[in-house]
């Protein structure tokens, strides 16, 4: 594949010449291995050489970014190369820090500020299956510490899909729909057969175990006030007075 400007990529796996990894790995049945890089070819002298930033023979500077761990060539974008995570990152470096535990570089403000999940990014995002860990789609982190890619999240917000799709965890606060859901409750009364009528419940959100009242808009969680809650067995009916007389305790007659 051609370039009027810059460099391409000699791939050692193959010996072909690529503009980047992504146009080899889409022509070709395997991958370019990035890090195996050693030589580029400079599109505007045709000179092969070693990778670097500027053309030993032209100066033509191949990026205004250049990593020479992840043969990285690219527009500024203030980048830097993240050690733990094995490749390079959009910055700037300050408004980020890798997470030890959940082996990802995420934002400041989340420093002390989520639930960590060990090697969180080394799965693949739950909603679209593909690579969260070096995908350059930025990741968003669930209040349950699961990870999905941020254009898949602003996809399950526009859709109205709540639920983590990995642990059904609520994936935003919700309280303003609880409250709607419980105001429409109030209006909605069951019809007289179903009123009384409990069921057991497990909450997604708090992981309780409850009996409360049924209703078709919804069971709320005893414990947390959640209707991220999911049914656990049928309807248990309101016991009625004449239930409460076994067959050797006959009812009652009326008197006359």
């Amino acid at each position: 594949m051609a370039s009027s400007v810059g460099c391409q990529h000699y791939a050692p796996c193959c010996g072909k010449l690529y503009v980047c990894r992504l146009c080899h790995d889409a022509e070709e049945n395997h991958q370019m291995d990035r890090f195996k890089v050693r030589e580029v070819f400079c599109s505007a002298c045709d000179t092969l050489q070693k990778a670097q930033k500027t053309c030993q023979e032209c100066h033509t500077q191949f990026g205004e970014y250049y990593c020479d761990i992840c043969h990285l060539f690219d527009k500024d974008k203030k980048q830097y190369h993240c050690q733990p995570c094995g490749i390079c990152r959009i910055g700037p470096k300050e408004k980020y820090f890798h997470c030890q535990k959940c082996n990802l570089c995420l934002a400041q403000d989340l420093r002390g500020n989520h639930k960590c999940v060990e090697n969180v990014s080394r799965q693949n995002c739950p909603v679209c299956m593909e690579d969260i860990h070096t995908s350059r789609i930025g990741a968003h982190v669930l209040p349950c510490g699961h990870l999905l890619h941020k254009t898949c999240f602003d996809d399950m917000v526009r859709t109205g899909t709540y639920r983590c799709p990995l642990c059904m965890h609520s994936a935003w606060n919700m309280e303003e729909h609880w409250e709607i859901i419980d105001n429409d409750i109030a209006q909605s009364p069951m019809p007289t057969e179903y009123q009384g009528a409990t069921v057991k419940v497990i909450c997604n959100d708090c992981q309780s175990h409850c009996t409360v009242p049924f209703h078709v808009l919804g069971m709320k969680c005893a414990e947390c006030g959640s209707y991220n809650t999911a049914q656990d067995g049928g309807l248990i009916q309101q016991q009625h007075h004449s239930d409460l007389y076994t067959e050797n305790e006959p009812e009652p007659q009326d008197q006359h």
